[in-house]
């Protein structure tokens, strides 16, 4: 497969945005969902080309700003290339899911998302540090629009919010990859930005620590790391379901894969002084996400919580610095995009048809959705990590590895799952279960087209759940590779 395929994966989504602009009503409807449809055939074909080794592979690298040492230099690895895989296919999905609201000027809304889909992907095939912030900064623009624009009533401070917390993180980010940059020029070098010049730098541990808190501060607000997580539950609950969707989904891994790409085998010595810090604050996070979880009566604001301390157990699996807590960290990304989405579409689908997401105010619709029930409950048990589901695969290798860093804190991150079962299956219990309200009866079940959303993250749920090698044999070889540079 020629090299330039991958550049083609890349610039589709936002070649398909600017047709949008041209057309109007359900025909961009039909338009963007085309085209990440083809997207997601581009990545299914480029995968079944993939060779599972530590290589780089479909790589580009071409001279960008040739005299400052800066290339468009751009390739996959078997960890980058699930996050590409996970991008594609949950875009068509959020799409479909988005068909059922009437959003104002369509087209512009759908070209959000899709040259959102670029940022995406840019983030996750970068190789050289200024394409990374160039795609970071890519990524968030769209979600900015998507929320402050079709948001509900509080949309403009939290999006503000959000906004201002984004981007001073972004420049602390750029200021750390200046500083990498100019120093692998020391001694009369050539400066350049690319990933290996980074990663063969001879910092001294001082240098390592302080440059590892600059870029580091963009990755903890993006996945977000207690206490930097304010402006999370407020944007999943205000931002319209689709933006929820791309934030949870999707955008909140970019900071878990920056740092296992950007900060773990660039800064080791750094990650030494501060791993204990940022463990401890991942293990505040899985606690307190689920206590606050456990008293929401939102749904929506419910599951973002959830996501707070489900993300806290992967950043802990992540600085445990094991095979086995890496290995997690990546299965669990792919296992909480598909958990995460189905269950804001659920929550979604619930609203339109009660108008209310209040768990008080639900009761009984069992009774007349029998398929509602079943996919919810699916997900419901994807998410507590029932054995045989895809959440259980991930949380099993990511306490592993936070028990072979510290017996202690691994015991205190395993409430995750006991908690994680409280507020999750309550909620099931009463919105779905609990005493008959006059919604019980007159609520429709699914439809072929909610189905159509539903169905593929159910097999996903089961996919990764039986067969977890799938993607394990996908990622390993990378995973050594990352082990060896960071203990090198």
């Amino acid at each position: 497969m020629p090299k330039v395929f991958l550049l083609i994966v890349l610039i589709w989504p936002v070649a398909a945005a600017l047709l949008l602009h041209f057309v109007r009503g359900k025909a961009a409807r039909a338009l963007a969902l085309g085209a990440s449809l083809i997207e997601l055939a581009l990545v299914v074909a480029m995968t079944t080309q993939f060779v599972p080794n530590s290589q780089v592979q479909f790589e580009l690298n071409y001279p960008w700003l040739e005299s400052a040492g800066i290339n468009f230099h751009i390739g996959v690895d078997g960890l980058s290339l699930l996050l590409v895989l996970l991008t594609a296919f949950l875009v068509p999905l959020i799409l479909l899911a988005s068909f059922r609201h009437d959003y104002e000027n369509p087209s512009a809304f759908y070209a959000l998302v899709l040259f959102m889909q670029t940022g995406l992907l840019g983030v996750f095939v970068a190789l050289d540090a200024f394409v990374f912030y160039f795609f970071w900064e890519v990524a968030l623009i769209p979600i900015y629009f998507l929320a402050g624009v079709w948001g509900g009533e509080r949309r403009v401070p939290v999006t503000l919010k959000f906004f201002i917390y984004t981007v001073v993180g972004s420049l602390f980010m750029l200021a750390g990859f200046v500083y990498l940059y100019y120093m692998t020029g020391a001694n009369g070098a050539v400066r350049s930005s690319d990933l290996d010049a980074f990663y063969n730098l001879n910092l001294s541990a001082a240098e390592q620590s302080w440059v590892f808190l600059l870029i580091f501060a963009a990755f903890a607000v993006k996945m977000p790391i207690f206490p930097l997580h304010s402006w999370q539950p407020d944007t999943y609950t205000e931002a319209p379901t689709p933006a929820t969707m791309l934030l949870s989904g999707i955008m909140l891994k970019m900071g878990i894969y920056g740092t296992m790409r950007w900060v773990l085998p660039v800064l080791p010595k750094g990650v030494s002084i501060w791993a204990d810090y940022v463990m401890v604050l991942a293990v505040i996070g899985i606690i307190y996400g689920a206590i606050i979880a456990i008293r929401q009566r939102d749904m929506k604001r419910l599951v973002a919580f959830s996501s707070l301390s489900h993300v806290g157990l992967m950043i802990a699996g992540m600085f445990s610095l094991t095979a086995v807590g890496l290995q997690g960290t990546t299965i669990q990304m792919l296992a909480h995009g598909v958990n995460v989405v189905g269950l804001f579409f659920i929550i979604d689908i619930i609203q339109r048809r009660t108008g209310t997401r209040q768990i008080p105010e639900l009761g009984g619709l069992t009774r007349a959705t029998p398929l509602l029930s079943v996919t919810f409950l699916v997900l419901v048990l994807g998410t507590v990590a029932l054995p045989l589901t895809n959440g259980f695969v991930g949380e099993f290798l990511l306490l592993m590895g936070v028990f072979q860093y510290n017996a202690w804190l691994g015991a205190v991150a395993g409430l995750t799952i006991i908690f994680g079962a409280v507020y999750l299956l309550r909620m099931f219990q009463r919105v779905m279960l609990g005493p008959d309200t006059s919604f019980s009866a007159l609520i429709k079940d699914l439809t072929a087209s909610e189905l159509a959303v539903l169905v593929p993250l159910i097999v996903l749920v089961f996919w990764i759940g039986l067969f977890p090698g799938t993607f394990l044999h996908l990622s390993e070889p990378a995973i050594n590779k990352l082990l060896v540079l960071i203990n090198r």
